[in-house]
């Protein structure tokens, strides 16, 4: 098969999965759909888990060795859409167009690439292979996907892999801390003009707000707030009995992170009075961690991207790779591609790099035991 008509067939894939819708908490169509795959191409104790994630192997011999040398790589089944997106992919020269094209259809089908290059190759591994499409890595899916896949492999892995299907050239070997809050405000409410003077959940909320958005945010090492959802109310008319909002908080430092939400939540406790509850909860938690920039991991995918004419660019970042890391294991994300647009209905990615990604990927497996 010449490489063109391999991308081609990547790209054809790519597709498919991109056309089954894979909301966060919602990928079990897509689930199916790469179990079926995984099956078709014949590899050993596919599966699917409790929390949805799908599992296979490609063993070493004829069948995989449980206390063997293993190598995971995975790549997450969610996006960021709902259901109700309409997922229509074109191709414009040479880039693809689509919701969740690049981040992570692609992802997802780099999987396959692999294991179709691993078979031209020809030469065994001297490991036995997993390959795995988890769940739950975007918005408040929390990495739980990833957490079950860490919890089930452990240490015995030589190293994670993780695939986004964008981001080429960056090797993401540190895992950047993310705390998310879920803050409600409640009251009795009433009737805007009838009781009029009580407390409004609304008001209050949009005053909390205000002071969260005050608190101090150092610029190194860096840190970031976002409030990204506010909701609440019933009618104009009505006095607000609810309103909530979710928080997003981020930061290159565990402890810088750790002062900032201890901040929010006593932050929250102070609003807390006669006729308003305010509580505070935590709904993500993406731990942090990280290799050293001289780790064999990271000096391999540094290699093999060079190998490729890619300069690598050593990143921080939210990904899958967090929880190993977290836990002090080796772990780094890898992009296939460029793209842009990522969590936009304009997403896209540039198909003529695809090679080169998934060659440089192809090197971190193939020689991770050097």
């Amino acid at each position: 098969m010449t490489m063109t008509s391999f991308i081609d067939r990547l790209l054809e894939l790519t597709i498919r999965i991109q056309q089954v819708p894979a909301p966060t908490f919602q990928e079990s169509r897509r689930a199916d759909l790469v179990r079926s795959l995984f099956e078709q191409e014949d590899l050993a104790e596919v599966s699917i888990c409790q929390v949805g994630n799908v599992y296979a192997c490609l063993p070493s011999g004829s069948l995989p060795v449980p206390d063997g040398p293993q190598v995971v790589v995975s790549a997450h089944l969610d996006t960021v859409f709902p259901s109700s997106v309409e997922l229509t992919t074109r191709r414009q020269a040479d880039r693809l167009y689509g919701p969740g094209i690049g981040d992570n259809s692609l992802g997802v089908a780099g999987l396959f690439g692999l294991l179709w290059r691993l078979r031209q190759r020809g030469r065994p591994l001297p490991f036995d292979l997993w390959l795995v499409a988890n769940t739950c890595e975007e918005g408040l899916g929390d990495l739980r996907g990833m957490k079950a896949l860490v919890e089930r492999f452990g240490e015995r892995p030589l190293a994670y892999l993780v695939l986004e299907g964008m981001a080429l050239g960056h090797v993401y070997h540190r895992g950047l801390g993310v705390r998310r809050y879920r803050i409600t405000v409640q009251t009795r409410g009433g009737h805007s003009w009838v009781d009029y003077g009580r407390p409004s959940a609304i008001h209050e909320l949009t005053g909390l707000s205000t002071l969260l958005t005050r608190l101090e945010i150092p610029r190194t090492p860096r840190t970031t707030l976002n409030i990204g959802v506010i909701s609440g109310g019933t009618s104009v008319n009505t006095i607000a009995a609810q309103a909530g909002l979710e928080l997003d908080l981020r930061s290159e430092s565990p402890a810088t992170l750790e002062s900032l939400a201890l901040q929010v939540e006593q932050l929250c406790a102070t609003q807390n009075k006669e006729g308003v509850e305010v509580k505070a909860e935590v709904i993500g938690l993406r731990p942090a961690g990280g290799l050293p920039e001289n780790h064999p991991l990271v000096s391999l995918a540094c290699d093999c991207l060079r190998n490729q004419g890619i300069q690598p660019v050593l990143s921080i970042g939210s990904t899958d790779a967090n929880i190993p890391l977290s836990r002090g294991l080796p772990a780094v994300t890898l992009g296939l591609t460029t793209g842009a647009a990522a969590h936009t209905v304009h997403e896209y990615f540039n198909i003529e790099p695809l090679e080169k990604g998934l060659e440089a990927a192809l090197g971190v497996v193939t020689r991770i035991n050097e």
